[in-house]
């Protein structure tokens, strides 16, 4: 029999990201859907709470990555928005964002590893961050 690839969420990755780097004002990267379960598929634009921290996320499918940016702000509703941009994802039939993940692949400059408790999974970034930033 075959045995079972055991990955983490890439919610669980998420926030071991945020608190591996001090829960930042902002950030944005790439993972591979190879490394991870997309535990988040369809969610867009939503609230992501990590420690004493939320995390307005906004996440978009970008074959062969999910395409994270986060920005630390107060929690607000963003169902509307969220909804937004899946109707906008599926009227565009995510060509766009295909697109972006294939540009990604040769534009990616920097990658990190993330660890979470059911293993270590590489982060990408098309530039190194300045993780002291404010902004």
């Amino acid at each position: 029999m075959f045995k079972k690839l055991c990955r983490p969420k890439a919610s669980t990755v998420l926030t071991c990201y945020l608190k591996q780097c001090k829960e930042p004002p902002w950030t944005s990267y790439f993972v591979k859907y190879s490394s991870v379960e997309d535990d988040q598929f369809g969610r867009s634009h939503f609230n992501w709470r990590v420690n004493e921290s939320n995390y307005h996320i906004l996440r978009t499918g970008c074959y062969p990555y999910i395409k994270y940016h986060c920005t630390k702000r107060p929690y607000q509703d963003l169902s509307t928005e969220d909804n937004l941009y899946r109707v906008i994802k599926a009227v565009n039939l995510g060509i766009p964002t295909l697109l972006y993940g294939l540009a990604a692949v040769w534009l990616i400059r920097h990658k990190e590893l993330v660890e979470t408790p059911d293993g270590s999974v590489y982060i990408y970034f098309l530039l190194l961050e300045d993780k002291g930033s404010m902004y």
